[in-house]
């Protein structure tokens, strides 16, 4: 499977921001520039983009940068679809490299929701036409990460999805 690796941009483009400080909670080891972008399809782009490079910047391998990017374009989706429900907002991503990891870090306003709370495995028994709508994306992208840590902080959702990169030079 073949993975966009063009480059990022070096600075922000319309609709896009550099998160403030705290945009999503205490900074993280390791912590990049981070992005603030409307809570809309449009701006996932941005999102693919900047996993993509922390991919490039961790040294991940192109399967470990298609799992967190998967992740990132779930969890980033659900957030515009289901969370906000396509009222307006923002949500702000940022993202690092460590030895030990690279990580990238959602925040946003939408209610509070805990993505693992209803994650269970599909049921490969069941025909694909008798299976429950809905899940399926959040299962894939957080078995897809090493670990994924949610928070809910001062009123706005922190997901954190993590590639441990201990086999990484």
């Amino acid at each position: 499977m073949a993975i966009d690796s063009g480059a990022a941009s070096a600075g922000p483009t319309a609709g896009q921001k550099w998160c403030e400080a705290g945009c999503a909670g205490q900074p993280l080891a390791g912590t990049t520039a981070g992005l603030r972008i409307a809570a809309d399809l449009e701006s996932l782009d941005l999102v693919a983009r900047f996993v993509l490079e922390l991919g490039r910047s961790g040294r991940l391998t192109s399967s470990e940068t298609y799992r967190l990017r998967l992740a990132a374009d779930e969890l980033a989706t659900n957030i515009v679809m289901h969370g906000y429900c396509g009222a307006p907002g923002d949500i702000c991503v940022d993202g690092g490299v460590t030895p030990e990891r690279v990580w990238v870090r959602f925040s946003d306003d939408a209610p509070p929701f805990d993505p693992r709370g209803g994650m269970k495995a599909p049921d490969l028994e069941v025909p694909l036409a008798r299976r429950a709508v809905g899940g399926l994306g959040v299962f894939l992208a957080l078995t897809a990460v090493d670990r994924f840590d949610y928070e809910l902080v001062a009123g706005r959702n922190v997901s954190v999805l993590t590639i441990h990169r201990d086999h990484h030079g």
